[in-house]
């Protein structure tokens, strides 16, 4: 058994007006093993809700790493081990995943199935999505990421932040904002699955890194991780939807039904992705120069 640790804080650490720094970071890092930590360990959280707790939490840990890179050791094998823990819970989501998407079409009337057809889709869907959650997070691998997570939480208390300075930050930050723009599509109805799944990649990282500012950008801050979030949702969705078709090929749960579920999907998806296209548009107006200097603006106005 492991024990418990002291309850997570309510509110996530974040930078303040005349503050240092360096603390604030290495709180915000023990913060996201803390969650992931809990996530693992809770004994009354099930399979299901702890994979999608302890991802989303290494989606945090993988972006502080990409925001930290240059300033600590050991930031690429960091955050490369988050995204292989991560990765060996991915197939848990699968059938959860597919099972939200296929909801979403009928929802939405995109597709009209007979009562048995619809009760048998999401049977096969639920039994698979049971059966990932079991088989996937093991005891043994619950082991490995704890002690995992225990060794980067030590390494937290030795990172070399206290020298951090704000310019460092909003460099970073800038960096990543001109690295998500980029990956905007220039014709969002020819781009393909993996061209948006990166971008939400790119997007849920700068998301999380504007956590860490929030408190100087109080309004406008929390408006944008807002938008930020939307989008990521409806690209999320569009993801959701490319594992609902692959459980529709050939010798897969749903190959009975490829031919109903698959015009129901393109147009679902094409739906989903003309959303994100004015979200995303909105949200990476400013070009990056700018809004850079809206961040040092913003940090010395502050202090």
């Amino acid at each position: 058994m492991h024990a418990l640790l002291e309850p997570v804080m309510d509110e996530k650490p974040a930078l303040q007006p005349k503050t240092a720094i360096g603390p604030v970071v290495r709180a915000v890092a023990a913060n996201i093993l803390a969650q992931a930590r809990a996530a693992m360990i809770d004994p009354e959280r099930s399979h299901q809700d702890a994979v999608h707790d302890f991802r989303r939490a290494m989606k945090e840990w993988r972006a502080l790493m990409r925001l930290l890179a240059p300033f600590i050791p050991d930031a690429q094998r960091w955050r490369h081990d988050a995204r292989d823990y991560a990765r060996s819970l991915a197939h848990a989501r699968d059938g959860a995943a597919a099972l939200m998407a296929f909801d979403g079409l009928i929802d939405k009337g995109n597709l009209v199935l007979s009562e048995r057809s619809s009760s048998t889709i999401r049977s096969r869907l639920g039994a698979l999505r049971d059966s990932e959650e079991q088989a996937v997070l093991t005891p043994e691998l619950r082991d490995r990421i704890v002690a995992w997570l225990d060794t980067a939480a030590a390494a937290v208390e030795q990172w070399p932040l206290d020298p951090f300075d704000f310019s460092s930050i909003a460099a970073q930050l800038t960096a990543g904002y001109r690295n998500a723009r980029r990956q905007i599509p220039s014709d969002w109805s020819q781009a393909n699955g993996e061209e948006l799944h990166t971008l939400r990649q790119r997007v849920v990282d700068l998301r999380y890194q504007m956590d860490l500012i929030e408190p100087l950008w109080p309004r406008f801050g929390r408006m944008w991780t807002e938008e930020a979030e939307r989008l990521r949702g409806r690209l999320g969705q569009c993801q959701d939807l490319e594992v609902l078709k692959r459980f529709t090929e050939p010798h897969q749960p749903l190959a009975h039904w490829r031919s109903r579920l698959t015009p129901a999907i393109g147009e679902r998806s094409s739906a989903l992705a003309h959303r994100a296209a004015r979200i995303a548009h909105r949200l990476f107006a400013e070009r990056p120069k700018s809004f850079r200097h809206r961040l040092e603006s913003l940090w010395e106005h502050g202090r």
